[in-house]
Order: C-alpha cells, then structure tokens, then sequence
C-alpha cells in the first residue's frame, strides 16, 4: 500500500537520528502499524534493518519466548556490527533498525528489554521500535521497566480523511462501515464485512488484547456488555440500569470492564463535563465505540435500512463526531458531555484553548437546542460549534482534528 499515514513522518526522522530512546508504537489492532513501521524501513538499505514478528511465540513458553527475544537481539546486534563497519553504512550514516511486531506476546519483555538496552544499546548503537496491540500491556510494560527510556506513539482508528485519500471511502460509508483499512474492500459484500469486523477484528481484540490485560472473571458478561455499549453508542445510560439490563455485574465491575475496552480501542463511556471531580466520576456514561463499524458489525440494520431509518442514522452521525474527537484528541484533551435535567450538549472539548461546547444535527431540520444555550450561559468562557446542515457541515468537521478545531 503506498498511502503514508501522517505519523510516517515522525517515526522516520526519529529513525534517522542517532539511538537514545526505543520507540513504541501503540494502538488498536489493524489500524496499521505493522504496515507503518514497513513502510519506513523500507526507505533504508536492507542491510540496515530487520523485522521480527513475536506472534511466533504466542504459544511457546514463558522461557522459550524470553530465549526468542535475546537470541533476536543478539543477531540484530551482529547484524548492526556489520552495518555499522561497511561501506554503505559509513557512507549513509543512518543506524541500524530492529522493529518488533506484537511485543506484548513475550511475558515479561520490558524486563527483558531493559536488560538488553542499558547493558549494549551503546555498545549496539541501534535503534529499537516496539509494536504492540494491546495499547494497556505495552504501558504496563514501559510503567514498570522502561520509564524514561523511551518515546510512545499511539496510533488511532484511521480518519474519515486517510479513508477517503487510500480507498475512496464516501462519507456515507464512513458513517456505517467505519475505518478498518483491512475491510474497505467488502463493503460492497455486507455479509462478507460483518465476519471480518466480528471475527477477524473483535475476537483477536477481545480474547488477545483485553481478557490478557488483567483477570476478568466474568469474560462472558464483559463481551455482553461490549454489545450493548456499540448498541447504544452516543447514548447515555445508568451504569445500574445497565447491570439491571445484563443481569448481572456490580457497577465497580462493569465500569472496569468499560476501562478495558477502552484501552482496547473498542469503546468507552464518555463522562460528564462537570467543575467537581466527584460527581464527573459518578455522571453515567455516554456510551462511545471507538469505530462506527464497531456498532454496526454487531448491529441488525443494512447500510439502506441505516440511511433510511432517520433515528438510527442520527445516532451513527453523532457516534462519528465521538470517536473523531476521541482519536483525534491529544493528551492535553479531554473529551466529555454535559447534561443537566433535560438539557444536553453532545460534546464538550477542553484543553489549554478553552472549552468547546459541540451540538450534532443530523442533516434534518432541526431547532438550535436549548441545552447549548443554557451550557454556554454558565461557562461564559466556552465557545460554541454546530456540527451538520449548513453551518459546519459534517464532512468538514472530520477533516480537522479535536485539538484544531478548540483552538479556533
């Protein structure tokens, strides 16, 4: 694929500079990473990198994968030797590269990594890049051995804008297929496409990334919580209720599980925007799936019924506005809703700009909503946007990320 996401950039300039910091790649499954990290690589010589896979040991021992990731290295450190004494490597100045895919599948591997980079990473003089899909296990890994030894970048669900530049995704789509690269081909094959987000994205996420993140005594009560949370995404709802809903699940539990999800890259619950700490805690969430395909892969109407089912399309129309403004967001961001009584605002996005108060149409005539008019007379600093018809027209607003659009 020759599309270029636009952390290419980033990550082949840190490349090109001398080795001080590994650097981590993190994000969901199949928003391409793998894909990312070849693409750059593949701007240098051959013999100046090397590219390993630790899936091959997501069923060995804990000692033969720990073996796998030392006997890796120590031929990537050869392999670097010779590099670094040949013509070419003199002449190109660039290090050496060793890219891990799917780190997180070696137990331990931020001991193991630690280890081998204080005691040769002079003496090596390679760069390191990490990959990992459970964005949770890699954090927990850097939080316990790699602290200040490196640089993290986290990649997010493609935008509707990378969509439309690699596959030619309409805006429709957008709203109803979502942004998996891997499935943009099967849109025209509904069937075809639910399988693949269900089984080719979800299980793998589920089973690999968050029921490995920590104990989960109830696998079969988060997974249903998951379905009802893409159901009802853009939808606020009691986590009591929602216990109530499922049957079973302590509200403590159920919103550990949400917290799972979330770092999954599958879906949250967005909190309410409110000056005490306390009662933003305790708000219901607003459920987010971090992918619209995510709602609708598990949902029952076709992509026509969708478009022709005015309440339902709404609901697709402001779940897209979400998980933009979640993806695009940075980590001076944050991302929120307010609601007070029976007046609501869909979105609230503050940072070090200020706050703005986000209301979504959905492209029918509707009144301006009472609930913007009353959020923005008790923050009198806020600003206001209008997300749809012909004020900010949709399209437009997914081509700007959280942070630009706060600052004006």
């Amino acid at each position: 694929m020759d599309f270029r996401r636009a952390h290419f950039r980033a990550l082949d300039q840190r490349l090109t500079e001398p080795p001080r910091l590994i650097q981590i790649l993190a994000g969901p499954r199949q928003v391409g990473k793998s894909t990312l990290v070849r693409q750059v690589l593949e701007e240098r010589p051959v013999q100046a990198v090397r590219f390993e896979d630790a899936q091959a040991v997501v069923h060995a021992s804990d000692e033969e994968a720990r073996n796998w990731l030392l006997a890796k290295w120590r031929q990537a450190a050869q392999a670097a030797a010779d590099w670094r004494s040949s013509s070419l490597g003199v002449a190109s100045g660039l290090p050496f590269t060793l890219a891990i895919d799917e780190v997180q599948s070696v137990p331990q591997w931020s001991t193991v990594v630690k280890a081998l980079w204080d005691a040769e990473r002079a003496r090596s003089g390679m760069h390191l890049v990490l990959l990992g899909s459970a964005p949770l296990l890699v954090q927990q890994g850097l939080n316990e051995s790699l602290t200040g030894r490196y640089e993290l970048q986290t990649l997010p669900h493609w935008s509707f804008a990378e969509m439309r530049d690699c596959f030619g995704t309409t805006l429709d789509e957008h709203l109803y297929f979502g942004s998996y690269p891997g499935s943009a081909r099967l849109f025209s094959d509904e069937l075809r496409w639910r399988d693949y987000v269900r089984f080719s994205l979800v299980e793998p996420s589920i089973e690999r990334d968050v029921l490995a993140m920590e104990r989960v005594d109830a696998p079969a009560l988060m997974r249903r919580l998951f379905e009802l949370g893409c159901d009802f995404s853009a939808q606020i709802l009691a986590m009591t209720k929602v216990s109530q809903t499922l049957g079973a699940g302590h509200v403590q539990t159920l919103n550990h599980y949400l917290t799972l999800l979330r770092h999954a890259g599958l879906l949250t619950g967005l909190q309410k925007h409110a000056a005490n700490t306390l009662r933003q805690r305790q708000s219901p969430p607003k459920f987010q799936v971090l992918n619209n395909a995510l709602m609708n892969a598990l949902g029952r109407h076709t992509f026509e019924q969708a478009k022709a089912d005015r309440s339902r399309w709404g609901r697709l129309v402001e779940s897209a506005v979400g998980s933009h403004l979640l993806n695009t967001a940075d980590s001076s961001t944050r991302i929120h809703y307010w609601r007070d009584g029976a007046l609501e605002v869909d979105f609230v996005v503050e940072g070090p700009a200020g706050t703005l108060a986000i209301e979504v149409k959905s492209g029918f005539a509707e009144p301006r909503p009472p609930g913007l008019q009353e959020f923005l007379r008790r923050n009198p600093g806020a600003r206001q946007l209008v997300v749809g018809g012909e004020e900010v027209p949709l399209h437009e607003f997914l081509l700007r990320s959280a942070k630009e659009w706060l600052a004006g």
